[in-house]
């Protein structure tokens, strides 16, 4: 399971030099998705970020909603996020698996699954939607993101870089291709194709929206109600 590689080899330290080594391209690709969930906050909204790894992503959300709250698997990460949001207000972090959230229904305006985590946490996506829109108040939006198809190279280049650190394993390159990323210790990176998105939240009878964000991004916007 990815999850256990994340918590066992991709967490805390080594998973932020992930993101520091990231190229210019990479960089943009990854402000922009933040951005576009920023752009669903208000202040006074109630805000949970799926997969929060250490505290990336839910800084800045925490400095816009009116409550922040990041959920993983990896303690190590969450240890780290504790320094990262040092500061910021009103932000909260919990042990746990996004597929089962002991929160309650209906407690958050936005829920954000973004960075590929649908793809990337290797669990039952329907099963992490569902989860997900089952904390979302009705009226407010869940959001799962995914890379989008024109973004390949640069993902792939970025890693190669990952794997030339040694913070994932070498690229298996007979195996690497239409969009799947497989790393030699079993790491492995796909994506989620628009019509995917669509047959997974068919039968949820709310409004669905796939929008691609600065030809890098998938974001797969549920409106619940």
């Amino acid at each position: 399971m990815m999850a256990g590689y994340y918590a066992r080899k991709l967490s805390g330290e080594r998973l932020r030099q992930c993101y520091e080594i990231a190229s210019p391209r990479v960089r943009r690709y990854l402000e922009a998705e933040i951005d576009f969930v920023l752009g669903m906050v208000g202040p006074r909204s109630q805000v949970l970020e799926l997969g929060c790894g250490y505290g990336r992503v839910l800084r800045a959300l925490a400095g816009k909603a009116g409550r922040a709250v990041g959920v993983d698997t990896a303690y190590e990460s969450l240890l780290l996020a504790r320094e990262v949001l040092a500061g910021a207000r009103r932000w909260y972090l919990a042990l746990m698996d996004a597929v089962e959230l002991g929160l309650p229904d209906g407690a958050f305006d936005l829920v954000a699954c973004v960075q590929n985590g649908i793809e990337a946490f290797r669990v039952d996506q329907k099963t992490l939607i569902r989860e997900a829109v089952r904390v979302t108040r009705p009226g407010g939006r869940a959001l799962s993101s995914t890379y989008s198809q024109r973004f390949w190279d640069a993902r792939l280049e970025w890693f190669r870089a990952q794997a030339a650190a040694g913070l994932v394993g070498a690229i298996d390159e007979e195996a690497t291709g239409d969009g799947v990323i497989v790393c030699k210790d079993g790491f492995r990176s796909g994506t989620v194709s628009p019509e995917a998105f669509l047959s997974l939240t068919a039968d949820l009878g709310m409004a669905v929206t796939v929008t691609e964000v600065e030809v890098s991004s998938l974001f797969c916007e549920i409106r619940v109600g």
